[in-house]
């Protein structure tokens, strides 16, 4: 029979080796077991480091956007307040002049009438009144040869009209309106032929009638309560029962007072 050699007191040499492998296992288990969780660490550790960078420049974007909304906010607050107080006086005056091509008789020729306009309009908001109108229309027909020896009377009209006048765009610096205006119209024709009377020299007979005129009113505003305007005009009468349609414009200045 073979005997196992012995190794320092009687201890094998094989078993002397198989204790010094099982103490190096032990000793290198804890250490291995380390190094995947400072590896997972240190992975995790870079992605939120990525993803923080990532969504720094995304929460730069949106403070800048939102900043730029502030802005925007704040400057079309500053234009409703500038519009409101603009718009927002209670009376509104207008006085100026203005111009219209007028048929004073059937067969007559067409006319200038220069004129002066004075109107006075009440707002109950920022966009809708109600004006009063009041107008007078000069100018000089031509007749012809008659035998009155009357070739260009001097003839004059006039109108009281109200109606509702809305505005229907409205900035800081300018607006449109537009309005409708009815009443009655007196005309005089015949105080310049030297009592022959206007019929007789063909225009229409001094008398009363409607008056209707619908407008497109344009103001630019030049200080908080005082603008120019400038209004087309369409102007209907019906003098000697028949219709007197006639296109022109007025312009002058609105001086706007009061509290709502």
């Amino acid at each position: 029979m073979r005997v196992l050699p012995y190794y320092r007191g009687g201890i094998p040499k094989a078993m002397y080796s198989f204790r010094r492998l099982a103490l190096l296992l032990v000793m290198t288990l804890p250490a291995l077991h380390v190094l995947p969780a400072q590896s997972s660490s240190s992975s995790s550790s870079s992605a939120s480091t990525n993803q923080d960078q990532a969504q720094q420049p995304a929460g730069q974007n949106q403070g800048q956007m939102s900043v730029q909304a502030r802005i925007k906010a704040r400057r079309e607050q500053r234009r409703r307040q500038a519009i409101h107080d603009a718009y927002s006086p209670k009376y509104e005056a207008f006085l100026g002049s203005g111009y219209l091509r007028y048929k004073p008789g059937p067969n007559a020729q067409k006319l200038a009438f220069y004129s002066w306009d004075a109107a006075m309009t009440r707002y109950s908001s920022d966009r809708l009144g109600l004006t009063l109108d009041g107008r007078g229309y000069y100018g000089t027909a031509y007749v012809g040869l008659n035998s009155a020896s009357v070739t260009r009377p001097a003839i004059s009209e006039y109108a009281v009209m109200a109606g509702p006048t809305y505005r229907f765009y409205m900035q800081p610096k300018y607006s449109i309106s537009g309005r409708m205006l009815g009443g009655v119209a007196l005309s005089n024709f015949s105080s310049d032929t030297n009592g022959f009377g206007s019929v007789a020299l063909g225009m229409y007979p001094d008398g009363t009638t409607f008056a209707l005129s619908p407008s497109i009113i344009g103001e630019a505003n030049v200080a908080p309560n005082l603008s120019l305007r400038l209004a087309g005009d369409y102007y209907v009468t019906g003098f000697g029962s028949s219709m007197q349609n006639a296109l022109g414009f007025n312009w002058g200045f609105v001086y706007r007072f009061g509290k709502k």
